[in-house]
């Protein structure tokens, strides 16, 4: 069972591992890249068509 204080070491690792891979919390940044992302078609469908 985890302790109070190992609880907190192990949300300090996530949030200084989550910086180290250029996590952000801003809202905002997370749409915009959410965007990018949906908007990329797949290399091999044929145009007008949505990868499965």
């Amino acid at each position: 069972m985890q302790t109070k204080k190992d609880d907190a070491a192990q949300l300090e690792r996530f949030k200084e591992t989550a910086r180290q891979l250029g996590c952000d919390e801003d809202e905002a940044a997370f749409d915009e890249k959410l965007r990018r992302i949906a908007q990329q078609k797949h290399k091999d469908a044929p145009s007008g068509e949505r990868p499965k």
